[in-house]
């Protein structure tokens, strides 16, 4: 990656989390801790790794992304809006009555959402399943799929990490966001995931282990999962809930609520602060 290119992703990943300020404030409501934490990852997989086209979100040949933890659709909206699928206008409309951006990604209303999520540990099953059938009709496009380390204490996420594992699914890229917080507080007091790199390898996985707010690690993880044969992989990133906004930076209180008028002026005098900063690199 080139210092340009770095740069340029570090700017959009601020503009990104502006993006998740807008809608929470603009709904009164929604996720904005995870989106936060996740918005380096939703920048990249957008910007530079995804092969996909917002003037034809349905191309039959796009790589597809599933945001397992639903609830962090703010972030992925930001992303998908700045890529150019929907106008970065329409953000603050999150969760208002007559909008298509709902609280929880909808395939069928939301230009460049491949699958609809919300009801944790599905959103990988589903993602495994159509890596299953890009596999075997010969497709060479892949399958991203994002999940909060809380929702992996679903039962359901293992059924999914052993399919994958099964079927040999190398087309199928698993992607935790270890924040380490979760609605009720730390994840390793409410019901422990961890060691998460042993589990995902006893289930058939490789695995790598990264920053996910340092863009080299996260290009390097996604280039060691192209170059998989015959085993899924999985990207654990080490995370910061609530990235980018102080107040809201470690706070499990953020998992799911909205800031306020002046909570909103503080988030986004930083994160434009930010911005310049990295626009004077």
């Amino acid at each position: 990656m080139t210092a340009s290119e770095k740069k340029q992703l570090m700017a959009m990943a601020c503009k990104v989390r502006m993006g998740v300020i807008e809608g929470t404030h603009g709904a009164k409501a929604g996720h904005p801790g995870g989106s936060l934490s996740a918005a380096d990852l939703f920048t990249y997989l957008y910007f530079k790794e995804l092969n996909v086209d917002p003037q034809n979100p349905k191309w039959e040949d796009r790589d597809r992304f599933v945001l397992s933890k639903g609830h962090t659709a703010p972030g992925l909206y930001a992303a998908l809006a700045h890529r150019g699928f929907f106008p970065v206008e329409d953000l603050p409309t999150l969760r208002h009555i007559d909008s298509y951006l709902q609280g929880h990604p909808n395939m069928n209303t939301v230009p460049g959402v491949d699958m609809s999520t919300g009801s944790l540990g599905q959103g990988v099953s589903a993602a495994a399943g159509m890596a299953l059938a890009a596999q075997k009709m010969g497709k060479s496009c892949r399958v991203y799929a994002l999940l909060g380390d809380g929702e992996i204490q679903e039962g359901q996420v293992w059924e999914a990490m052993m399919f994958a594992a099964h079927y040999k699914l190398d087309n199928f890229c698993a992607i935790v966001d270890n924040n380490g917080l979760q609605i009720d507080g730390p994840v390793d007091q409410v019901m422990s995931p961890y060691p998460i790199p042993e589990k995902l390898r006893a289930f058939g996985f490789e695995v790598m282990e990264i920053d996910g707010h340092d863009f080299d690690q996260i290009e390097a993880a996604f280039a060691k999962a192209k170059e998989a044969k015959g085993t899924p992989f999985a990207i654990v990133m080490k995370t910061t809930k609530g990235k980018g906004v102080s107040y809201m930076e470690g706070q499990a209180g953020w998992h799911g609520k909205a800031p306020n008028d002046e909570e909103y002026e503080i988030a986004m005098n930083e994160l434009n602060a930010q911005l310049a900063e990295v626009e004077a690199m």
